[in-house]
């Protein structure tokens, strides 16, 4: 496989996952009717729907055909993008746009990283796994103690996993070369670096976002 080809596909399919995401987000919040719509469904359904398809996509990306693979991709982003209309209500929109731009630059900091290092990330990756895990665990906690403080910690190290796992899953492209159809590995590739903006967006939302009076 042309490994430039691979990228150029992987990054066709996650700005495109983001498009559709944003785009999903910013139209719902501005229809109050589609909006008390997404509102009326538990979050926890959301939250359901989309580990569920992460998980199938992951463990059928082998036996898929390229065709499921990306509906199951677009489909996940439109999910992302319905419970993102509520960002567009809490923070303002020059203030997102401004964490978008930042969280563009730091992603593609660590993505050139994980590209040209030549260390071996695969050795971290238990580390980040651990750490991701942490980061549930402690936030899911923090909701029943509600401590401020300790949600600053929690997000900051959130950030620094992230971008751990940004340059984590750009080099595992390189060494996943040929364990998938072509089209397949931009699709599983492309959910995963989506994933890790999406996350790394969040996080420096909370931090720098500003909120709507």
């Amino acid at each position: 496989m042309d490994l430039n080809k691979i990228y150029s596909k992987v990054f066709g399919w996650m700005f495109f996952g983001l498009l559709v995401t944003f785009l999903t987000g910013y139209i719902i919040a501005n229809n109050v009717n589609m909006l008390l719509f997404v509102l009326e469904i538990p979050f926890i359904i959301y939250v359901i729907l989309e580990i569920g398809l992460v998980i199938f996509l992951s463990a059928r990306i082998h036996k898929m055909s390229d065709t499921t693979a990306k509906l199951c991709f677009l489909i996940y982003s439109f999910i992302t993008g319905l419970t993102f209309s509520t960002i567009f209500i809490v923070y303002e929109l020059s203030s997102i746009i401004y964490v978008f731009g930042i969280t563009s630059l730091l992603f593609g900091i660590f993505a050139l990283f994980g590209h040209f290092t030549n260390i071996d990330l695969s050795k971290i990756s238990t580390f980040l796994l651990m750490g991701l895990l942490g980061i549930i665990i402690c936030s899911i906690i923090n909701i029943f103690l509600g401590n401020s403080t300790f949600d600053l910690i929690i997000t900051i190290i959130s950030v620094v996993i992230f971008l751990a796992y940004t340059a984590y899953d750009m080099q595992k492209i390189k060494r996943s070369i040929n364990t998938l159809p072509e089209d397949n590995l931009a699709i599983i590739s492309a959910l995963e670096l989506y994933l890790d903006f999406i996350n790394l967006f969040l996080d420096l939302l909370r931090l720098f976002g500003k909120s709507n009076d």
